[in-house]
């Protein structure tokens, strides 16, 4: 099993960078690249899919559309290696944003959801 630093960054109790591995490596992965805009890292400009511009955008069948759209190809890119994508889902309510990333890993074929939701004046949660 590979470990990579822990999402979100973090110091363990003995002081050490904190590091997770498996599942939670793998969802931290996918939240950073939701959670990051293009152009957001210096060396890597075009990593991300720029979901928080969501808030900044019209609310339509359209844009649910072109941002499911858009986190498919770029999960796949970033993570085609580690993961099929099998489908994103985004939906608005009252709102409320959810999206839903469901996925299939590639070491043992099983499938698992990473589910981001913003609520109108709240912060965004995953589940």
């Amino acid at each position: 099993m590979s470990t990579s630093m822990g999402f979100p960054f973090g110091v363990s109790g003995g002081g050490r960078i904190a590091v997770s591995g498996g599942d939670d490596a793998l969802r931290g992965k996918i939240v950073q690249i939701l959670f990051t805009a293009p152009g957001e890292r210096v060396e890597v400009p075009d990593f991300g899919c720029g979901l928080f511009r969501l808030v900044f955008e019209p609310n339509d069948e359209l844009l649910e559309a072109a941002t499911a759209f858009s986190i498919s190809e770029a999960l796949g890119k970033w993570l085609g290696g580690e993961i099929i994508v099998n489908g994103v889902e985004v939906t608005s309510d009252d709102g409320t944003i959810t999206v839903e990333a469901a996925y299939t890993k590639r070491t043992d074929l099983s499938t698992e959801a990473v589910r981001v939701k913003f609520e109108e004046g709240s912060a965004w949660s995953t589940g």
